[in-house]
């Protein structure tokens, strides 16, 4: 394994794994704190025992967390000196305001966790609010900085070096909307069905535990809203790509000759070779209407750009086909959710419906890691998008196959760790509600 691939499975590994306690930390804590906010209203104390239970499950996550972001910034630097060379000075703003965030998140989780009865409880339900609303800050602002390298802006690229700097504009680039938009809603669409979907399980043993009901409707109400709403920012994201990095579109729809219109390619298995998509399903003008709001719209393939700054297109292809589907799958559950709730309740009691949420548990989190590949490999072979390629970032340090394995080995253990403490929980949960 070469050095350049060894720094890339790296640094995939560790956002792969941080990506999802990160998109947990942005949404459990508005679990936690729509549960206190029904205890205060209603006084049942089922959604007391709630509250606390899901801020042990916050506290977990956050730890765990911070050691996997911060084994982020040191690779940062460790494994792509090439590219915090240029970069550092142009996007450092960005992370330092997520250092903020993240310190204002943790002394709120401080207080949620130590203020029960020593706080106000209007003032303690504000905490657990602080919470979840530093936590998605957080998340804005680190998107800002990869928003960043799939639209450069805010410096002059002057032989080879960055100047005339101007860190508002690097930060407020113009990926920044679409994506940050599209990271949060995943967030919430994913830890919303994997939380529901772990209770839904726990009441597959046990159908008359109120605990796991009250939780379950709490986190699919919110997981549902994302998933539907989650299409609708996919939109806005299609277009924007389609206008800021065409080679990245062309190949998440595996488009090799430009057309004029474009047909829409649903699955599909792509021949580099022969340019050729075999076994796909195609609507015709539907990715020109996608992509450019018009059904006759031009929309520009890898033949347009030359073939040493074209985007993987068969591993694109498939991560981007497989974000859609397990994002489909859960708008479809959720629109289900909704119309049950509406016409026919008991449904939502039936083991055929428990079971569909149990295997839908690990959809929102699958959705997000393949959409993290499109963002990723779809702007390859650019580190930061038409001005430094990956390849010319990359650290001269030997020997990266050590590194690789000893964060494989901690990863492993922070998992396994997480499971137990989970596991946990869950147990003392039960031994309560399931006498």
């Amino acid at each position: 394994m070469d050095d350049l691939l060894a720094a890339r499975w790296q640094m995939a590994l560790s956002l792969a794994f941080h990506i999802i306690f990160a998109c947990i930390g942005m949404t459990m804590p508005f679990l936690m704190f729509i549960a206190e906010l029904k205890w205060l209203k209603t006084g049942k104390k089922i959604y007391l025992d709630l509250a606390k239970a899901w801020s042990r499950g916050v506290a977990i996550f956050f730890a765990v967390g911070a050691v996997s972001g911060t084994v982020i910034s040191f690779e940062l630097g460790l494994l792509w000196p090439g590219f915090m060379k240029h970069a550092g000075a142009i996007i450092g703003m960005p992370f330092s305001w997520e250092g903020a965030a993240f310190f204002i998140e943790a002394i709120a989780l401080g207080l949620f966790l130590y203020g029960w009865n020593r706080l106000n409880k209007w003032m303690h339900l504000a905490s657990g609010l602080l919470v979840g609303l530093a936590g998605v800050m957080s998340g804005i602002i680190v998107v800002s900085a990869n928003g960043w390298m799939n639209s450069p802006s805010g410096f002059d690229w002057v032989n080879g070096q960055a100047v005339n700097i101007d860190p508002v504009k690097a930060m407020f680039n113009a990926a920044w909307f679409t994506q940050a938009l599209h990271m949060t809603i995943a967030a919430f669409a994913s830890t919303g069905f994997a939380v529901a979907g772990v209770h839904a399980f726990l009441l597959l043993k046990n159908k008359k535990n109120e605990f796991h009901k009250a939780a379950l409707r709490i986190a699919l109400t919110i997981g549902a809203i994302a998933a539907i709403l989650q299409p609708l920012s996919g939109d806005l994201s299609a277009k924007d790509i389609a206008k800021r990095q065409p080679e990245k579109l062309a190949a998440m729809e595996s488009l090799f000759k430009t057309a004029q219109p474009a047909p829409l390619i649903i699955g599909g298995i792509p021949d580099e070779e022969t340019q050729e998509v075999n076994m796909a399903i195609r609507i015709p003008k539907f990715l020109s209407f996608l992509a450019h709001g018009d059904f006759n719209a031009e929309v520009t393939g890898l033949d347009a750009f030359p073939e040493d700054e074209r985007p993987p297109v068969t591993i694109t292809h498939f991560s981007f086909q497989f974000m859609i589907l397990f994002g489909m799958l859960m708008a479809l559950i959720g629109v289900g959710y909704f119309i049950f709730s509406w016409k026919w309740k008991p449904v939502l009691d039936k083991n055929w419906w428990l079971k569909i949420l149990a295997i839908a548990t690990p959809f929102g989190f699958l959705a997000l890691e393949f959409g993290w590949m499109v963002t990723e490999i779809g702007r390859q072979p650019w580190i930061i998008y038409r001005v430094m390629k990956t390849k010319d970032a990359v650290t001269s340090m030997p020997g990266i196959i050590y590194p690789l394995i000893i964060i494989m080995l901690i990863y492993i253990l922070l998992t396994v760790v997480v499971v137990f403490l989970m596991k946990r929980q869950i147990k003392v949960i039960n031994l309560e509600y399931n006498k």
